[in-house]
């Protein structure tokens, strides 16, 4: 084959790719797949081509290309590839779709401090003895006589329906105190603010005080509840504290956490008192004189450092000489009661004072009782709390 047979075949071929590659579009995946499904057979038909047109002359491989018989004619068109990259297919299954009828929102039960202020509410029921009103009162701001008395809230969902309640720190204020409880409310389909229940609540026993509350997270109201109520001769700071949660059980909230008693209060003791009559008899000088006897026990388990006694006599019954040399200085009746200050008594010990007393010539006397009271002090002579004050006094008759 001459050079210029050989440069004749190189043009046809290269008019060949030009017409052939102006036809095609892009491949898509179905040719891809066709292409790898054809390629031994196209290799073979190429290398069948140029053999022939290599071996068989000039004239053979021009016919061979440009014959009407033999023109390429248009790629069967494929779908065109994305730009964008394909995700690979998510590994969790997608939820299946069902037809369901739309479900009615649960009411929002968050009260602001002024909407429940402004708001009729119902309480429960407070413990028995004077209280306060409970069915469709308003709470108030401050401290009013016989009202009951917002002192904290917080909100959460308390019951598990996944809509807010408000729960609030309320008392019956009846003079420098009064009970207290912490009761949750919800809005009812009209709006208005319904109870949900009542979470937790002093007693005459134990906790006699609620100072705070929180609701967390998962539903828990938390309350700070103390041991003893402020007053009395004792601050709220002497109130042992311990946080306690509750938690909706569907009926009621129940203890779910926390202490659920008191240890003895550091400051508190237990002592008792007893007395016998006072009966007064005449004396060679014309005066009326007798004795009585007052028994003090230290029933607690520690030491109390003093103890301040009390008589509630008449003024005209004065103490006498005998019995009064255990009391701190002179026994003091100036004004009603009689007083008698004593020092330490152990636990477990008791004092016996046979204390007489006279009354002055021509004062008459008729048959009384007196009140004769006890009550436990600190070194600083602040008063103690008495954790069983009921034996803390008796009556004493005089005559």
């Amino acid at each position: 084959m001459s050079e210029q047979e050989i440069l004749d075949l190189a043009e046809e071929f290269a008019r060949y790719r030009r017409t052939a590659l102006a036809e095609v579009e892009a491949p898509g995946p179905a040719a891809v797949r066709r292409t790898v499904r054809g390629r031994g057979r196209r290799r073979l038909a190429a290398t069948a081509t140029t053999a022939l047109a290599l071996f068989g002359g000039s004239a053979v491989g021009y016919a061979a290309m440009s014959g009407p018989d033999h023109r390429p004619g248009p790629v069967e068109p494929t779908p065109s590839v994305s730009a964008s990259p394909t995700l690979p297919p998510s590994t969790t299954p997608s939820p299946a779709v069902t037809s369901t009828s739309p479900t009615t929102s649960v009411p929002d039960g968050r009260f602001s401090r002024a909407q429940l202020l402004g708001a009729s509410v119902t309480l429960p029921a407070w413990r028995a003895g004077r209280g306060c009103p409970t069915s469709q009162t308003r709470l108030t701001a401050d401290a009013r006589e016989g009202e009951n008395w917002l002192l904290a809230l917080d909100h959460g969902d308390v019951d598990g329906d996944g809509a807010v309640e408000t729960v609030a720190l309320v008392q019956c204020v009846l003079g420098t105190g009064g009970p207290m409880q912490v009761v949750a409310f919800d809005r009812d389909k009209e709006g208005k603010v319904s109870t949900l229940g009542r979470v937790v609540a002093t007693t005459i026993d134990k906790p006699q005080w609620l100072f705070a509350l929180d609701v967390v997270s998962d539903g828990t109201v938390r309350v700070q509840v103390g041991d003893i109520a402020p007053g009395g001769g004792w601050p709220a700071e002497w109130s042992q504290r311990q946080w306690r949660g509750y938690r909706w059980k569907g009926e009621a909230f129940a203890q779910v956490s926390g202490p659920t008693s008191f240890g003895q209060n550091p400051h508190s003791a237990d002592i008792s008192v007893t007395a016998t009559d006072l009966v007064l008899t005449t004396a060679d000088d014309g005066s009326r004189t007798g004795t009585a006897t007052v028994r003090i026990r230290n029933r607690g388990t520690g030491p109390v450092a003093h103890v301040d006694l009390r008589l509630g006599l008449p003024a005209d019954v004065r103490p006498d000489v005998d019995g009064w040399g255990p009391c701190s200085g002179e026994p003091q009746n100036s004004k009603n009661p009689l007083t008698c200050t004593l020092g330490r008594l152990a636990a477990g010990a008791e004092i016996r004072l046979d204390l007489s007393f006279r009354l002055a010539e021509g004062i008459a006397l008729g048959t009384g009782k007196a009140d004769v009271d006890v009550r436990p002090m600190d070194s600083g002579f602040d008063y103690l709390l008495d954790i069983n004050d009921a034996d803390n006094q008796v009556k004493m008759t005089y005559r």
